[in-house]
């Protein structure tokens, strides 16, 4: 199966300042997000590549969801934590951002398996509803 990861969806109890730590802190840029700013779409995501996005779910939807999709439990569950893959000048921008903004660096480590192999470094830090976020470098 040739596959790739389309989306995924993080709840959160404030959609604009999550979409605003995304896009300001995280550097993804908004898709839809002027739609949701608009009232004319009902939840905002940023791109983190071309074929992937994340959706910022309002957390009050999350019973709603699991009615509306017929699939039973698929909504409220907490995850982990997700892992971003960048180049080392961005991840070291990306630092620097979290410094700026007062976000804690949670965690940190080096030469972490992954995806595309061994990572040289990776950080760990809380997006502003606490999902953890994963930033790594390979070479």
């Amino acid at each position: 199966m040739d596959a790739r990861l389309d989306h995924l969806v993080c709840w959160v109890s404030d959609q604009l300042r999550a979409l605003d730590f995304y896009e300001q802190v995280v550097g993804l840029p908004g898709v839809r997000a002027e739609e949701f700013r608009n009232g004319e779409a009902a939840f905002p995501s940023v791109r983190v590549a071309e074929e992937t996005i994340i959706d910022l779910m309002p957390q009050e939807w999350a019973p709603r969801i699991d009615e509306g999709t017929g699939v039973k439990g698929s909504a409220g569950h907490p995850v982990n934590h997700y892992c971003l893959a960048v180049d080392h000048a961005e991840f070291e921008a990306l630092k620097a951002r979290l410094d700026r903004n007062g976000v804690e660096i949670t965690g940190t480590g080096a030469d972490s398996f992954g995806a595309q192999g061994i990572a040289r470094e990776v950080i760990y830090f809380p997006d502003p509803d606490s999902n953890v976020i994963e930033v790594r470098y390979y070479a």
